[in-house]
């Protein structure tokens, strides 16, 4: 792990992990020189209390299933082994409190950097790492667009060059409780998963 100082993170409910996660990661990774992506499941994310979603040890699992064989892709479960709710910057200190020396990207759609001021304590967050942006389809950013309310935070942005997500995971489970076919844009191992569990059935 010493050997390790370009690290990519990457947050979400990961309900189900699907192709589109994979292959945004690979693309961040190769576009910032990362080291290693992390997957941070989150147990309890606040902006999605009181929704419905799958029990946090299936998504561990699914993830785990995801990530076999994608070298420098880890599954985290800081998120998930800590009481919540957790915010975003809590997560930052506690790895950048295990990995000191190691420099951090916080991996994000450009959806979330136009919300980025409403977050818990923003600038804090961005001086813990930089903040890697990545397209939406639909949505237009600029790095400096928050800097008249988080001065300097333009600096700490890195827009990244990469296809949008063509289809999101609530698209996936809609498809999946009306009997549609998902092969092709969840991995095979996790589509088993979901049928041997019965998950997301109505």
């Amino acid at each position: 792990m010493n050997a390790v100082k370009r690290i990519g993170v990457l947050g979400g409910t990961f309900d189900p992990p699907h192709c589109a996660h994979l292959a945004l990661a690979r693309a961040v990774r190769d576009a910032l020189n990362l080291d290693r992506l992390l997957f941070l499941p989150a147990a309890d994310p606040p902006h999605k209390r009181g929704k419905d979603m799958s029990p946090a040890s299936a998504r561990l699992e699914m993830l785990e299933l995801a990530l076999a064989g994608h070298a420098g892709m880890c599954l985290s479960r800081l998120d998930v082994d800590r009481p919540g709710p957790q915010y975003s910057l809590d997560t930052m200190k506690l790895l950048r409190r295990d990995r000191p020396a190691a420099s951090f990207w916080f991996v994000m759609g450009a959806d979330s950097l136009c919300d980025f001021p409403a977050w818990y304590r923003p600038l804090e967050l961005a001086s813990l790492c930089r903040l890697a942006v990545v397209p939406r389809p639909g949505v237009c950013v600029q790095p400096d667009m928050h800097e008249a309310a988080l001065p300097g935070l333009t600096g700490r942005v890195d827009m990244v060059d990469c296809a949008a997500l063509p289809h999101a995971s609530r698209d996936i489970v809609e498809s999946l409780r009306a009997g549609g076919d998902v092969s092709g844009l969840v991995p095979p191992a996790v589509l088993d998963y979901i049928a041997a569990r019965g998950l997301y059935r109505v």
